[in-house]
């Protein structure tokens, strides 16, 4: 199979990642169709659904072995289900499937691009579908959840101290508009491994989304952010 087009997402690294697309609606995406698909006319009419299903390859997990039974961290990490009743990357075959908010088109004679919203993947994912989400079909209000019967709560509090409260609005201003309700979203879901004790102390946490590096210190159910790092060229002066 060929990649139908990448992703290029919010997400520079794995961890922090949501867990299941649609827990942060700030999450954007764009997937840029690759030749020969990259034809306005593939994507006709895909403009009149809200919402899309893509099939996608776990890239980061290429050439890594397949485990039979896995640890889901909604069952706190330390208990085992088969591979096949949990959404884990380490698959057979290392495909993944996720529902997502198409929020724009962009297609003409350079090609095709949707915009994406709720996503939960990692940029540079490469695609090899798309299909348009059928609410009667797809959503099915009486079926059962195993596991995981609702979404998860909000586990953290997301504190922002002055100066880092400065300086994302700064780079809000500069370009990044969403950028403390994108951090906000992904810290308060608290992406610390499930197998960790929760009184676990340590220095610092972090991750890439976008172009920052994003720290944090976690202390009860408080996560402080410490750092958003622009990663590309020194930092102008905040006001």
């Amino acid at each position: 199979m060929n990649p139908i087009g990448i992703i290029q997402s919010c997400f520079k690294s794995k961890f922090g990642i949501p867990r299941q697309p649609g827990l942060s609606p700030s999450a954007r995406a764009t997937l840029e169709l690759l030749p020969p698909y990259n034809r306005p006319e593939a994507v006709r009419g895909l403009e009149a659904f809200s919402h899309l299903w893509l099939l996608f390859v776990f890239h980061d997990h290429l050439g890594q072995t397949w485990r039979p039974t896995v640890r889901p961290p909604r069952l706190g990490g330390n208990q085992r289900l088969g591979v096949f009743a949990t959404r884990s990357p380490f698959r057979p075959n290392p495909l993944g499937l996720s529902a997502v908010a198409l929020e724009g088109m962009d297609c003409g004679a350079g090609g095709v691009v949707l915009h994406l919203g709720g996503t939960d993947l990692l940029d540079g994912t490469p695609v090899l579908d798309i299909k348009p989400y059928l609410p009667y079909a797809d959503a099915r209000p009486d079926a059962r959840s195993g596991f995981a019967p609702e979404a998860p709560a909000e586990q953290l509090r997301v504190r922002f101290p002055e100066t880092v409260e400065l300086a994302c609005r700064h780079w809000e201003n500069q370009g990044y508009p969403e950028l403390r309700e994108l951090i906000r979203e992904i810290v308060r879901l608290d992406p610390r491994p499930a197998y960790l004790p929760r009184n676990l102390q340590r220095d610092q946490f972090g991750t890439r989304l976008l172009d920052f590096e994003v720290r944090w210190q976690v202390a009860g159910a408080e996560a402080t952010i410490t750092e958003v790092l622009f990663l590309h060229q020194t930092p102008l002066p905040l006001p």
